[in-house]
């Protein structure tokens, strides 16, 4: 099995839109992806690919999606490549040995059908572009990215973020000297944190970027998807050498797009608002926030 050819991987920090990005785009009729029996058989090379041919029989979509919807499956990628799903910096090109860069194309390779020749896979937190490239060199990426504003009033939703731990203990390696300057100016606000994470991800997202050829990557912000879903996913579509077909605009149609960026303003008090916009300002302007 010689693996897969021009995989897509969608990449963003996390809380960022790429979920519902991924959702959408795994309806396309040329895609295999993920499933979540890749978590529950991590081991099952055949599994995935069942499901994948059981999208394409003629049964209710709406059951079947119950049973099979795309995961970021962080399990089925400890197996073959170990730590790659919480290392505590970007996974790099040199990161990859040879046993795992056989394992992930043969195993990758197995995704695959007779209608569905393209593997869509999304992950976040860290782009790992890098490492993924130096497996799947004729990789595509989008890049799905939002407000860092909304993101950090998602993460600081959550009781799993790993913030809470402190930067001590935390996913994202040691604070720089500016950046705990930066924690510290705010009492070490989780806000603040929340803050600094999202500007760590996004500027491994830039020194990624620049490893790779320009034609190899995509941007879409959130917001321009929401407002305007079918042009996002006609480029997005072109971009990854598919076909755009009617069934799969009527499936755009069909998803509602409600940007909720708002959240943080009537989540967060307005000394955290002030300490957020303080923290992210420059940031916010760099990528068109202001």
């Amino acid at each position: 099995m010689t693996g897969p050819e021009k995989p897509i991987f969608i990449v963003g920090t996390g809380r960022c839109g790429s979920t519902i990005f991924h959702q959408v785009f795994s309806y396309h009729a040329n895609v295999a992806w993920l499933s979540r029996v890749c978590e529950t058989e991590p081991r099952n090379l055949k599994a995935n690919q069942r499901a994948m041919q059981l999208l394409d029989l003629p049964l209710p979509s709406r059951f079947v999606r119950k049973l099979i919807y795309p995961v970021e499956a962080y399990e089925f990628w400890d197996h073959l490549c170990p730590g790659f799903s919480e290392p505590c910096r970007d996974l790099l090109g040199e990161d990859v040995t040879p046993r795992v860069k056989s394992a992930v194309r043969d195993v990758m390779g197995h995704m695959l059908t007779q209608r569905r020749r393209r593997l869509l896979i999304k992950i976040t937190g860290w782009p790992r572009i890098g490492f993924l490239k130096e497996i799947f060199p004729d990789a595509k990426f989008i890049h799905v990215y939002r407000d860092g504003r909304a993101v950090v009033n998602s993460l600081l939703a959550v009781a799993w973020w790993s913030g809470w731990r402190g930067p001590e203990n935390w996913r994202w390696g040691e604070l720089t000297s500016a950046q705990r300057e930066k924690w510290e100016k705010f009492d070490r606000s989780y806000v603040a944190l929340a803050a600094i994470e999202w500007e760590i991800l996004m500027a491994a997202q830039e020194r990624a970027r620049q490893q790779i050829p320009a034609d190899d990557l995509l941007e879409i912000r959130y917001e321009d998807m929401c407002r305007d879903p079918i042009t996002a996913f006609q480029t997005a579509t072109e971009f990854s050498e598919m076909e755009w077909s009617p069934a799969f605009e009527s499936t755009v149609h069909s998803f509602s797009f409600k940007n909720t960026n708002r959240k943080w303003q009537e989540h967060l008090s307005q000394v955290q608002q002030k300490i957020l916009n303080e923290c992210l300002s420059q940031s916010l302007q760099k990528y068109g926030y202001v």
